[in-house]
């Protein structure tokens, strides 16, 4: 246990690349995936550029992926590090997911809900931002939160291109003290309160939404 310790800033800089990387891929992917999703309504042409992205990104692995943007962009003349790579790929794995994320909350909100509003004199964007939005986040949250899970579960992968993220580094702990439980059950822990850690945050935003205080009292001011 005391030889472990000497480890324990390695891990905890390990821990600060996880969510660093988890933090840089879960924002990019959101936004993209939401812009993405944004653009190709209504346009029939890019929403099936969008669809063969989501079926190419979905229908294969992130490692292959990852391998393909770390040792194929050089080819091409554009040369990125190891956790500027991860960054890309992870960003790309999860945009496609969100944008299905945002395109199904649309879907989910009824399409009269527009009508009945602008009949009641209600603009475009006040009837997005205060009545078709919440509704949709609402859907969307536990979704958005399940898909953040995910994000930081794979940036584990990121250690097979040396990324000194958690798995690498517990990984190099190992071979230096030859110890595997107590490193690796460290290494579950750390995922799981992750994880832990986004579950707790969704639930405490989803109940903030329930309220529907500053929604409702928007809605109101406007009929």
């Amino acid at each position: 246990m005391s030889e472990l310790m000497q480890y324990l800033p390695d891990y905890l800089s390990a821990l600060g690349v996880t969510l660093w990387l988890s933090l840089c891929a879960a924002l990019g992917g959101a936004i993209l995936g939401f812009t993405l999703n944004a653009l190709c309504r209504g346009n029939p042409v890019l929403f099936q550029l969008w669809r063969g992205y989501v079926w190419i990104i979905r229908g294969t692995p992130f490692l292959a992926q990852l391998a393909v943007i770390y040792f194929g962009l050089p080819s091409i003349g554009l040369m990125l590090s190891a956790a500027q790579a991860t960054v890309l790929a992870l960003t790309l794995y999860s945009g496609a997911y969100f944008g299905e994320i945002f395109r199904a909350a649309w879907l989910s909100i009824p399409p009269g809900q527009r009508e009945a509003a602008l009949a009641n004199n209600i603009s475009r964007t006040r009837c997005f931002w205060h009545i078709q939005a919440p509704q949709a986040l609402r859907f969307a949250l536990p979704l958005l939160g399940n898909q953040c899970i995910s994000t930081i579960k794979e940036s584990a992968i990121a250690s097979v291109i040396t990324v000194p993220e958690l798995t690498m580094t517990t990984s190099q702990i190992v071979a230096n003290t030859y110890s595997y439980v107590l490193p690796y059950t460290l290494l579950i822990i750390s995922y799981w309160l992750l994880a832990q850690a986004v579950s707790l945050g969704v639930q405490a935003l989803s109940k903030t939404l329930r309220t529907g205080g500053y929604r409702d009292q928007n809605v109101r001011a406007h009929h």
